[in-house]
């Protein structure tokens, strides 16, 4: 297998392109991180026509994918969650090939998981976790339930992202092994919602109750990217001007909800301010108390 494995990545070796090379074998592992294939081979280049290229190949029954994929799209991807198979791979992998230890430092920086690439993360999971909570709450009040529950189970997915990046670590894929030793409280809200007795409505009306606490608990670390950045004026801001950073791209389309949440919870104030209709105020918002977050 590693002959077969070196035929296919020798000639992007001898590339000045390719920063480094990575091999993750299935049988590593008791999880799905190679997509069902035997092995993936991960080649990091500085860049190409197409930021990321996927090949598929096999040989005496055995199966590898190769990608291909540029250094600036797989830091977006770890940076953002945009791949989560991602991260998996360049913690795993093995070195097959290091370019001026590229490999070697990437792999540093994501077992030490700097503090600027956690804020950022955190944020883009607390949004994506209000989000399906709001909608949760609101189909459980519509007295549709079974779609409320599938929205409450993804936001206790996001929750669990949540406990494991507090910690400090990268969440995987097998999200739920890694918060049972790490956040005992939210994994026993999904021991809960999973293996209770209770009627599901019932369920859901508990879980809904539990969750929301645990949130506010969590809200202002959770929200420390957006806060911080609101805090860099003593002013109000109209949604469409915090819309308009650059720097919460990653959580735009959650950023309704973000907002409406920490207004919610008195963490950010809401002021009306006169147009030019005396009938109609725009909403603009500022960030209350700011306490190391």
């Amino acid at each position: 297998m590693e002959n077969f494995q070196r035929m296919i990545y020798q000639e992007h070796a001898s590339n000045p392109n390719t920063l480094g090379i990575l091999i993750v074998e299935r049988t590593q592992f008791d999880h799905p991180i190679t997509d069902e294939f035997d092995s993936i081979l991960l080649i990091i280049v500085e860049n190409q026509e197409v930021d990321w290229f996927v090949k598929h190949y096999e040989v005496n029954d055995q199966t590898v994918a190769m990608h291909i994929v540029t250094k600036s799209l797989l830091m977006d991807w770890i940076d953002t969650s945009g791949y989560r198979r991602a991260a998996e791979w360049v913690i795993y992998g093995r070195k097959a090939y290091d370019r001026n230890e590229f490999v070697k430092e990437l792999k540093e920086e994501l077992q030490s998981f700097p503090e600027d690439k956690r804020t950022l993360r955190k944020m883009i999971d607390f949004g994506k976790l209000l989000k399906n909570f709001s909608e949760g709450k609101a189909l459980y009040e519509a007295k549709e339930v079974m779609d409320s529950y599938s929205k409450i189970l993804n936001a206790l997915h996001y929750l669990a992202r949540l406990s494991v990046i507090d910690q400090g670590y990268y969440p995987e894929v097998t999200v739920w092994n890694q918060v049972k030793s790490i956040d005992l409280e939210v994994y026993k809200l999904y021991e809960k919602l999973m293996d209770s007795t209770e009627d599901l409505e019932k369920r859901i009306e508990l879980m809904l109750i539990a969750m929301d606490f645990v949130m506010l608990n969590k809200a202002e670390t959770a929200s420390a990217h957006l806060l911080n950045l609101l805090s860099k004026k003593d002013d109000y801001w109209s949604y469409a001007s915090i819309k308009a950073l650059p720097d919460i791209e990653h959580y735009t389309l959650d950023l309704h909800a973000i907002i409406s949440y920490l207004e919610e919870k008195d963490i950010i104030d809401m002021k009306l301010v006169a147009t030019k209709n005396p009938d109609v105020f725009q909403r603009m918002y500022k960030v209350k108390v700011l306490e190391e977050v």
